[in-house]
C-alpha cells in the first residue's frame, strides 16, 4: 500500500519496536522521512524557544543537518590554519559546555581513524582544528581532514551523546541519575551515519552502534536508516545475533522505496536471512521490465548485479557472465551499452529515457542471466 512520508513516519510510530532497520536507496527520502519522524514526535510551536534546551526533546536525530552543524573555515587567505567551526546548538552545548565530553569524542574519534590523528578544541568549544604525529613524535598542526575522517568526528560527537544518554537511562530510578536532560526522550533518530567512510570504518561503526543499542534497558526507540547494504547487513546480523534481544518482538527491518507517483512504500523484510543488495536490485530491476518505465540507471542495477554474481562465482570479469555468441565470446555490443550506460556522469541518478532497442537489449539479458544462472525468481 502507498502512503506519504507522513504516513510512513506514522507507521513507524505506531510499530512500537525497541530497534526499526530501513534500507532505501540515496534520493529516496530518508533524510525527509527523519523530519516527518520528527514533526510527528515533536511538533514545532510558536515558542520553540522554551523547547531549545536538550532537557524538552523527545527525539535525538542524527542526519545531514547534524553534518550541517560543522564547517570548515580554511583560511584561505593564508591557507594555514584551517578550523572546523562548531554551531552551537541544544546538543553539542551539552556534550562540550556542559559535560565535557571532548576526551571522550578524541578517543572515539582515533578509534575510527588514526590514533595519531588528534583533535584541539578551544576553550569555548566553538571551533576544533587537527594535528597528525609523525613518525619522530613531532606534530604536524592544523591538518585538513578527510571527508571520511571529517564524517567520524561528527559521529563521535554524537556517540558521546547517545553513550551518556543510555547510560543514564539505565538507572531506573530518576532521582539517581546525575542529569535530567534526557528523562523525556522517546526516540533516536540516526539517518545514514556512513557517507565517506571506507568498508573497514563501516564495519566497525555498525558493530560499534550494535553494541550500544544492545545496552539500552530504557524505553527509548531506535531507528536507523541507510543506503549501504553493508552497514544494513551487519547491523542487522549483530542485531540479531544469538546474545540480543532485538529479535522478532524487539527489531523490525523495512525497504522503503518510491513509487512513480510520488508516494512511498515500507516493505517489512524478513528476520531469518540477510539482505541480498543484488537480489534487491534483481527484483527492482525486472519490477521496470514489467512496468516498461525503464532508464539509464537499470544498466547501472544490471551491471552491478553482473559484478556480485561474478565474484561469487569466481569469474575474472563480469562480462564473462554474459550471454555468448557463435564463437562462444560475450556480444561487445552488449558489454559495450552496459559499459557506456553505467559509467554515465549520473549513473546512479540519471533517468533519461532509453530507445526501445535498448530496452529490448536489457530485457533479453535479464531474462538470460536468470535461465543461464539460475536464478530464483525474486519477489516484491
Amino acid at each position: 500500500m502507498s502512503k506519504t512520508l507522513t504516513e510512513i513516519a506514522q507507521q513507524l510510530k505506531d510499530a512500537n519496536k525497541k530497534v526499526q532497520l530501513i534500507y532505501a536507496f540515496n534520493g529516496v527520502g530518508k533524510t525527509r522521512l527523519s523530519r516527518e519522524f520528527k514533526e510527528l514526535i515533536a511538533p514545532k510551536t510558536d515558542t520553540e524557544e522554551t523547547h531549545s534546551e536538550l532537557a524538552q526533546k523527545k527525539i535525538l536525530y542524527y542526519s545531514a543537518f547534524t553534518e550541517d552543524l560543522f564547517y570548515w573555515n580554511n583560511d584561505l587567505k593564508l591557507d594555514s590554519e584551517p578550523k572546523l567551526i562548531i554551531q552551537p546548538n541544544s546538543f553539542t552545548k551539552w556534550v562540550f559546555d556542559e559535560q565535557g565530553q571532548d576526551q571522550n569524542i578524541t578517543t572515539t574519534f582515533q578509534h575510527y581513524t588514526n590514533e595519531k590523528l588528534t583533535p584541539h578544541f578551544s576553550t569555548d568549544y566553538s571551533e576544533v582544528s587537527f594535528s597528525f604525529e609523525r613518525g619522530n613524535d613531532q606534530q604536524e598542526p592544523n591538518v585538513k581532514i578527510s571527508k571520511g575522517e571529517e564524517s567520524n568526528f561528527i559521529w563521535s560527537v554524537f556517540h558521546s551523546l547517545i553513550d551518556q544518554m543510555i547510560e543514564e537511562l539505565n538507572i531506573p530510578e530518576i532521582n539517581d541519575r546525575s542529569t535530567n536532560v534526557f528523562n523525556n526522550l522517546e526516540y533516536v533518530f540516526i539517518d545514514d551515519p556512513v557517507s565517506s567512510l571506507d568498508d573497514n570504518h563501516l564495519i566497525e561503526l555498525a558493530v560499534d552502534l550494535a553494541q550500544l543499542i544492545k545496552l539500552n534497558e530504557s524505553e527509548v526507540k531506535f531507528i536507523i536508516t541507510t543506503h549501504n547494504p553493508l552497514f544494513y547487513n551487519v547491523l542487522y546480523n549483530e542485531l540479531n545475533s544469538d546474545d540480543g534481544i532485538y529479535k522478532k518482538k524487539f527489531f523490525d527491518r523495512h525497504r522503503m522505496t518510491r513509487l512513480d507517483d510520488g508516494t512511498y512504500q515500507l516493505i517489512s523484510q524478513p528476520n531469518d536471512s540477510p539482505f541480498s543488495y543484488h537480489l534487491y536490485l534483481k527484483s527492482e530491476l525486472e519490477k521496470a521490465i514489467e512496468s516498461g518505465h525503464l532508464s539509464k540507471y537499470h544498466f547501472n542495477f544490471l551491471r552491478n548485479i553482473l559484478e556480485k554474481t561474478s565474484t561469487f562465482l569466481g569469474y575474472k570479469k563480469w562480462g564473462d557472465l554474459l550471454p555468448k555468441t557463435d564463437d562462444g565470446k560475450p556480444n561487445p555490443y552488449e558489454a559495450r551499452i552496459i559499459n557506456i550506460s553505467s559509467h554515465s556522469k549520473h549513473a546512479g541518478e540519471e533517468v533519461a529515457d532509453l530507445t526501445e532497442d535498448d530496452k529490448r537489449v536489457l530485457r533479453y539479458l535479464v531474462n538470460e542471466i536468470n535461465t543461464m544462472y539460475r536464478f530464483q525468481q525474486t519477489q516484491s
